[in-house]
């Protein structure tokens, strides 16, 4: 089972915190299935947001249109610099939900099957468009033309694509991702135990 296929929804959606990735409530959204509850949901992955101006680039280089949804996301965006964020950032969307960027989406073998193109994890990976990964900090609504707001930005953070581009391939510069205070607590253990050991 996979919950990768959203589609839009033209009704106010629920968003919260969903607790632990393995035994809460999986999704931040009221609603959205998550079927690898070993690599996706919990509290640091809530909701995925992914930008329509990113979108637009995979269109031109992919030769084919890709509606909102496609990648999995939870939130398709729009004047909204996603992977040019910074972790610990926060975004009010619409009246009242507040969310966190985390991180980057790591590709999986689902999302590489769903796009049905060759060497989709590389091409993915090393154009560095991933779109983000939020935590909830304040539950509310979402609905479709919500406006997004930066309310916060950290003194000290790094941003979505520097963060994913280090992870996946700069690893002597991993030490750099521990400047994001809010780094996720299991990737931020992740990393320091890569650094401890190069």
């Amino acid at each position: 089972m996979t919950g990768i296929d959203k589609r839009p929804v033209d009704h106010p959606v629920y968003v919260r915190a969903p607790g632990p990735k393995r035994t809460g409530l999986h999704s931040g959204l009221v609603g959205d299935p998550i079927g690898d509850i070993k690599h996706h949901g919990g509290d640091d992955q809530a909701v995925y947001a992914y930008a329509r101006e990113d979108y637009d680039w995979w269109e031109d280089e992919l030769g084919r249109q890709l509606a909102g949804g496609a990648f999995g996301e939870n939130l398709t965006t729009a004047g909204i610099d996603v992977n040019g964020s910074l972790i610990g950032e926060v975004w009010r969307v619409g009246d009242e939900l507040e969310l966190q960027p985390t991180f980057g989406r790591i590709p999986c073998a689902t999302f590489q099957a769903r796009m049905g193109e060759r060497q989709w994890l590389k091409r993915f990976t090393k154009v560095n468009r991933t779109g983000a990964y939020l935590r909830v900090i304040t539950p509310g609504h979402v609905r479709a033309g919500d406006a997004i707001t930066v309310i916060h930005r950290p003194a000290r953070s790094v941003s979505i694509a520097e963060a994913f581009g280090i992870y996946m391939l700069d690893p002597a510069s991993l030490a750099r991702l521990l400047d994001a205070d809010s780094l996720p607590d299991d990737l931020r253990q992740e990393v320091e135990e890569r650094v401890a050991r190069l």
